[in-house]
């Protein structure tokens, strides 16, 4: 089987070959057809990745395939059942723990980017049925952050205000869940034409960032007072304008960090008694259960391009450039 490997941060991905695995007790065989990529591949990448990651490590964290053979006691899964990997594979449900994650997909393990992986039986789910591999594959992060962020954590009731930042992968989850749960969504970005987009995936309202510095306060007027949530994926240079943009009272999850520079005073969570929340991925639990209201709504994830397996190296230059909407993926025949 083909894998790509990193030898170290800033060396470039390693393209090998090695002999299919055997899953051994309670493990689970998958041949992976479908991955995306994500920003946090790029930090490991190239170094910048704040947690461990182990010496030639098998990068990225999102890939779904098929179950082509199962080891001992294994009774959740058999062959030909269509399934994705968890991002914390030890972290099955409840409030996340340092123990529960501890270990990750692509960093302090190996991660996706193969032909073929085993897994522990408990650390895969079900994919909707609607979905092909590769849409199957933008769930695992930016799918389950999203969804947490807004109905898990956010509570969000129908009615509500939601403010999604930029056109990546987890904002258009984010926008598309919000505007399904009944949400006045408003959408922001620094391109006219990233927006219509946005328009068309359910934001009632947009706003360019690149023309409008001070978003937070104008979203803040059009909305009169504030929204009731705001997921942040910029970290310092938006988490000022975020908490701006919220109402008092509001929740404002912290999802990503595309940005270091910037501050942000605190005295406005004082005085606007905001929530504010960060968020790393979330247990099998809630990933089952978005699987389970995608597969109800028939939602489909937002694709920005598709590459084939081989070319993961063009892919990460098309992420990179920020010139998407919605996820980059990878797919084999």
């Amino acid at each position: 089987m083909k894998f790509f490997s990193l030898p170290r941060p800033g060396a470039g991905l390693v393209l090998g070959e090695r002999d299919v695995p055997e899953p051994g007790p309670g493990q689970v065989l998958v041949r992976l057809r479908g991955w995306a990529v994500n920003a946090r591949d790029l930090m490991i990448l190239k170094g910048f990745y704040p947690k461990p990651v182990k010496p030639d490590v098998i990068p990225l964290s999102d890939g779904a395939g098929e179950v082509v053979a199962v080891g001992a006691g294994v009774r959740a899964w058999t062959t030909g059942d269509r399934v994705a990997a968890t991002y914390f594979p030890d972290w099955l449900a409840g409030p996340g723990t340092p123990e529960k994650t501890a270990d990750d997909l692509g960093g302090t393990l190996d991660g996706v980017l193969a032909e073929y992986a085993v897994f522990a039986e408990n650390a895969l789910v079900a994919v909707p049925a609607h979905l092909d591999y590769a849409e199957a594959a933008t769930l695992p992060s930016a799918g389950v952050t999203a969804w947490r962020a807004v109905v898990e954590e956010g509570r969000l009731t129908p009615g509500q205000t939601v403010l999604t930042l930029g056109s990546g992968g987890l904002s258009t989850f984010a926008l598309q869940f919000a505007a399904l749960g009944g949400a006045h969504v408003v959408s922001t970005s620094g391109s006219d034409e990233k927006l219509e987009r946005l328009r068309a995936l359910g934001a009632a309202e947009t706003l360019n960032h690149a023309t409008t510095p001070e978003w937070g306060a104008a979203v803040a007027e059009l909305t009169g007072g504030g929204v009731d949530h705001v997921v942040d994926v910029g970290g310092g240079g938006t988490i000022g304008q975020s908490m701006l943009a919220a109402r008092y009272g509001g929740h404002v999850s912290v999802a990503g960090v595309l940005t270091h520079e910037g501050a942000a005073d605190p005295i406005l969570v004082l005085v606007k008694q905001l929530t504010l929340r960060g968020l790393t991925n979330a247990s099998r639990e809630t990933f089952r259960a978005m699987n389970r209201a995608i597969e109800r709504t028939g939602l489909k994830p937002v694709i920005d391009r598709r590459y084939a397996f081989d070319e993961v190296a063009e892919a990460l230059m098309h992420l990179e450039s920020r010139t998407h909407v919605g996820k980059v993926v990878l797919e084999s025949a």
